[in-house]
């Protein structure tokens, strides 16, 4: 593994950790030149699940894109990072479960949304912004108000 830090390729395994869904193993590694710390995940490799874009094309399924997409929307708000990941782990698995080879980038929008939804409103309406491309103010009031009179019910 290569240090981020100082890029040596020497570290040690300082703890390592089963998730709580099983499915990765955690581990805080520590270089043995810099002797800064860092975090690594392993993973069970899985099936290439294909992602169908809006126009039509298609790209191997990358959860940091997700991973991107929810640090942005989540940016300055008080969201843990063990949160965020857990959000992702989330939809990394319900994607597996229910889609055997493809998915629509839609269909990832809107879990990334509900879930983004019962977490923290600003994220919400922030990733909902990019996601549903809003053309002008009144879009993106309307998203508002929705999400105001789903608060209220």
């Amino acid at each position: 593994m290569k240090c981020p830090f100082c890029a040596n390729r020497e570290d040690k395994v300082v703890d390592s950790r089963i998730s709580t869904e099983g499915d990765a193993i955690r581990r805080r590694r520590e270089c043995l030149k810099c002797q800064r710390r860092f975090t690594t995940y392993e993973y069970i490799e899985k099936t290439t699940l294909m992602v169908v874009k809006r126009d039509g094309c298609r790209e191997p399924f990358d959860r940091n894109k997700i991973l991107s997409g929810i640090l942005r929307a989540c940016e300055k708000r008080p969201v843990s990072m063990e949160t965020i990941e857990g959000i992702v782990d989330y939809i990394e698995r319900d994607l597996q479960k229910k889609y055997d080879k493809e998915v629509s980038s839609t269909d990832i929008g809107e879990l990334v949304m509900r879930r983004l939804q019962n977490l923290d409103d600003v994220a919400y309406v922030r990733f909902a912004s990019v996601y549903r491309q809003f053309k002008d103010i009144n879009q993106f009031l309307g998203e508002l108000k929705d999400l105001l009179n789903k608060r209220r019910a």
